[in-house]
């Protein structure tokens, strides 16, 4: 049987490390703070929320949450953008993606300011990423992938990783941050030939489809690594990852089970973006 990778000790040990920091901030007289901007009440929105606001607490992080209907216009979207972006006592922004059909990500983008986007949606932070420059913020999901590895010693450096999903949420950005990590990366797509085949070369596979429990013991060769990003509900109304855990756990060497894996990295992730954007602010005024 694998090694189950827990979630909750990596994010425990960045939480502490916040936490720290954040009490040395206070202690200057400034307080780190986080704006969640939700546009509607997508439960999976609402979920990541609740986990958000409870590991800000636990990190000493203020939070202010500004809640949109779902079919808020575009323009009064950019507004409240602008309006977080101007406030001096906000340092980070989280906006939920994808937001509903009739408004333009694409459009949306430009108007986040780039020290405090923390979850990266802006093209700035986006274009870092490629290029390796570690001044900006990368998405947390991707970040919390990387983290869990560094802190199991996973070396990735030469290993194979393949990559399940091409989103601009996980699967590219944590492409990029794997070869960063001097990995093979290859990322597959509901267009790949052969897809069963390529995941069985992987040494570290990462599921981030969407798609529940899709990847079974036939997508993973023996003693591969298997990180799954997925967030999805069951028949049964559970919640479930990409990876079918039962059927991989007795091949894979470690596997991420969910819930309990990516999911509270990624809220430590954010809050270790948002002390960053403070630090930022004070050692950068009007950056």
């Amino acid at each position: 049987m694998g090694e189950i990778i827990r979630g909750k000790l990596v994010a425990d040990r960045i939480t502490e490390e916040v936490k720290l920091n954040v009490e040395s901030l206070k202690n200057e007289g400034f307080s780190p703070k986080l704006a969640i901007l939700r546009v509607g009440n997508d439960p999976s929105d609402l979920s990541y929320e609740r986990g958000a606001l409870a590991r800000m607490v636990k990190c000493g992080i203020e939070v202010e949450v500004f809640e949109l209907s779902d079919d808020v216009s575009e323009d009064s979207l950019i507004a409240h953008l602008e309006y977080i972006n101007n406030k001096q006592d906000i340092n980070g922004i989280l906006i939920f993606r994808p937001l509903p059909d009739h408004l333009n990500e694409d459009r949306i983008k430009h108007f986040i300011s780039p020290a405090k986007d923390v979850d990266c949606f802006s093209p700035d932070n986006v274009a870092k990423i490629i290029e390796g420059d570690k001044s900006g913020f990368s998405p947390a999901t991707p970040s919390a992938v990387v983290e869990i590895l560094k802190f199991y010693k996973i070396d990735l450096s030469g290993k194979h990783c393949v990559v399940l999903g091409r989103s601009m949420l996980v699967g590219k950005p944590v492409s990029m941050l794997l070869l960063g990590q001097n990995a093979t990366v290859t990322i597959c797509h509901s267009k790949t030939k052969d897809l069963r085949s390529i995941c069985k070369m992987a040494d570290v596979l990462i599921a981030a489809v969407g798609r529940a429990k899709m990847v079974d013991e036939s997508f993973i060769k023996e003693g591969a690594i298997v990180i799954d990003v997925g967030i999805n509900m069951d028949d049964e109304g559970n919640l479930t990852g990409d990876v079918n855990f039962e059927s991989c756990i007795n091949k894979a060497s470690m596997i991420t089970p969910v819930p309990g894996g990516v999911g509270a990295v990624t809220t430590a992730v954010l809050a270790q973006h948002v002390l960053k954007a403070c630090q930022d602010s004070l050692l950068f005024p009007g950056h």
